[in-house]
């Protein structure tokens, strides 16, 4: 007993020689639970709705109503033709959509039947898409009958029973409902930012506790120059990496590129040295091996998993876990995936994720520079 009583005496030595270890420890997974317990939402309400309402009469405007009287569908935009609606769709802003024929109003004050258009995102969650397309037949069902009622007050049983318009859903991207095609395209992401996180996270700090920091600030290198150095190698082989991972993707989960290869490769590079330059800064602010890697798993790792959109709607999330993914590369990279890979979209549809993505990773690179600067 007395030597098991050493050894913890040690140990117990160790921590309260390590406060900032130990406050890691202990405030992370706190900070982490408030972050995520309030970020993560099953909820699907607040839907964002594109409608393009060709009718412009009143009652096409009482059908929009209906659906945005509810908190289950939220009005985001309004446009003139399928193709805006398609175009905003396209760059996410919009879930779902509606299309209002332009004789509309005039066929429902006449008796006869008319149909409007219902669009659903497919490149969401499937249960999401699911929900989502359910929700608007539903509320479309429940509005045709309400009118069929007022017929049939008004005018008696004269005009049949059959429905004043009848609805179509049109499924965007992935009209099957394929999990494999919505999973694949954002488990690439999360595999690089892990791999990327893994192998430089712990460069700097290594270099420390191995005695052989002083040899690098010693010799004539800039900062620059010696982060650049610790990131490009892993550059090159997480590009390997990124390619293994698209050609498996096809081959065997029948996940293939429908928009440019080489538009997404490019961006997956600018992606990539976002994700090493946070591993890099996360090494140089670190003392230990261990705060390394609790804050890599920790601070980005699980909220990567979690908040970037690979597993809930980020429309959903409080202010505060929002903007939190809004600095996590991995949140618009995913975004670029499943537009490129999914929707065949092009950089220029991109670009609100894009110019994010880009700050993101430039500013990291730099924010690891001038961490290693103060060190020398």
């Amino acid at each position: 007993m007395d030597r098991l009583w050493t050894i913890m005496r040690k140990e117990f030595e160790h921590i309260r020689r390590d406060p900032r270890t130990m406050a890691l420890i202990v405030v992370l997974p706190a900070l982490l639970l408030v972050l995520l317990g309030y970020g993560i939402s099953g909820e699907s309400s607040d839907i964002s709705l594109v409608v393009a309402d060709l009718s412009r009469s009143s009652a096409s405007r009482e059908l929009i109503q209906r659906f945005t009287a509810g908190r289950d569908f939220r009005f985001s935009y309004e446009v003139q033709s399928e193709d805006e609606l398609l175009r905003l769709m396209d760059q996410d802003h919009g879930k779902a959509g509606i299309l209002i024929p332009a004789d509309f109003g005039r066929k429902l004050s006449t008796g006869e039947s008319t149909a409007i258009q219902l669009y659903v995102n497919g490149s969401a969650d499937p249960t999401l898409v699911q929900t989502t397309e359910l929700k608007l037949s539903a509320i479309a069902q429940m509005a045709a009958q309400e009118v069929l009622v007022e017929r049939v007050t008004l005018g008696g049983m004269s005009g049949g029973l059959s429905l004043p318009f009848e609805t179509y859903v049109r499924m965007l991207y992935n009209p099957e409902s394929d999990s494999k095609r919505y999973m694949i395209p954002g488990l690439i992401p999360i595999i690089l930012q892990v791999q990327a996180l893994m192998l430089t996270a712990l460069a700097i700090v290594k270099e420390r506790e191995h005695g052989t920091m002083e040899q690098l600030i010693v010799t004539p290198i800039k900062s620059w120059e010696l982060m650049g150095g610790k990131i490009l190698p892993y550059l090159l082989v997480s590009l390997v990496n990124t390619l293994i991972l698209l050609v498996m993707g096809d081959l065997m989960f029948g996940v293939d590129i429908t928009g440019s290869f080489w538009e997404l490769f490019g961006l997956s590079a600018v992606f990539i040295v976002g994700s090493l330059g946070m591993g890099v800064l996360i090494s140089n602010i670190s003392q230990s091996q261990m705060q390394a890697l609790y804050l890599t798993v920790f601070v980005v790792i699980i909220p990567a998993i979690i908040l970037s959109g690979l597993m809930f709607p980020r429309d959903n999330m409080p202010a505060f876990s929002y903007w939190f993914s809004e600095l996590m590369p991995v949140t618009h990279y995913l975004e670029i995936t499943r537009g490129i890979m999914l929707k065949g979209v092009n950089a220029r549809s991109l670009w609100p994720s894009i110019w994010p993505l880009v700050v993101l990773s430039v500013g990291y690179f730099v924010a690891s520079v001038l961490a290693f600067r103060k060190r020398i």
